[in-house]
């Protein structure tokens, strides 16, 4: 019973903290965009998409997908560049 709570406060507690990083990745990812773009216009586009996607669901409170098509917009920048 006890971890139960744990985990469930865990749960409720890390809500928040995945809604404020989506908007520190939207951030980061037009920074990327506007300072060093990729040269690959798939990829561009694919980061858009995906941009696009990750504040949609933001916006939507789905927190968690948010941050996953956020993270992986990042990832194709870091690898494009």
């Amino acid at each position: 019973m006890r971890r139960t709570l744990i985990f469930l406060a865990a749960a409720v507690f890390s809500i928040p903290v995945l809604a404020m990083h989506c908007p520190k990745d939207m951030a980061e990812i037009d920074a990327m965009l506007e300072s060093n773009p990729p040269s690959d216009s798939e990829v561009r586009e694919r980061v858009a998409e995906l941009r696009a996607e990750g504040e949609a669901l933001h916006n939507a409170g789905d927190h968690e997908a948010a941050v996953e098509a956020l993270g992986e917009a990042l990832e194709l920048l870091e690898t494009a560049s």
